[in-house]
């Protein structure tokens, strides 16, 4: 049995996009990002594209990637 995917598990990286925008990512999941002129917009919409995806997820039976991501200060 595949369990859905959680937002909950996931870590996400919000960073400006020079000249303008911003965008919103989690790194675990190949193609999750949103790129929007507000962080807000970003965020949002990083909401969305991540339903979609966990949906496609659960559609092919595929497990859920683990979330291996690490911040780390440079």
């Amino acid at each position: 049995m595949v369990l859905p995917m959680d937002w909950k598990d996931y870590k996400v990286i919000l960073y400006r996009n020079q000249p303008s925008g911003w965008v919103a990512e989690i790194p675990a999941i190949e193609g999750c990002y949103a790129l929007m002129p507000t962080r807000t917009e970003a965020l949002a919409e990083l909401r969305e594209v991540f339903g979609a995806i966990a949906a496609e997820y659960l559609d092919r039976g595929v497990e859920a990637p683990v979330d291996t991501t690490e911040l780390v200060h440079a």
